[in-house]
């Protein structure tokens, strides 16, 4: 009660409504740090195209699910790739693309 007399209720609410705000950005660097983390693991393993699921290929480099889906899709439909470059016969999936995940591509 004592630091409530003192600084009053109007600095305990200030300090209340500063977390509100606070906690939000932490939470949005949380999602930030995520997706370096599913980077980073897209960096340490290879990626079989032919078999990797929607979650596994949207962890390379500019692969985000939308553009996972569509290789699966293709997949499905032109049967498996050959070599990974196929990947760019893939819409939405370009040479830059393949450039940043070559390394990381296997079939």
């Amino acid at each position: 009660m004592v630091f409530f007399n003192r600084y009053g209720i109007g600095v305990v609410f200030a300090a209340l409504v500063l977390m509100l705000i606070v906690s939000p950005a932490i939470a949005q660097d949380s999602k930030v740090e995520a997706a370096k983390t599913n980077e980073a693991l897209a960096s340490m393993q290879q990626v079989n195209i032919n078999e990797a699921d929607a979650d596994t290929l949207a962890t390379l480099k500019g692969i985000g699910k939308d553009r996972a889906l569509k290789i699966i899709e293709y997949r499905e439909q032109n049967g498996p790739f050959q070599t990974p470059e196929d990947i760019t016969k893939v819409k939405g999936i370009g040479k830059k693309i393949f450039e940043q995940n070559k390394d990381f591509i296997t079939i």
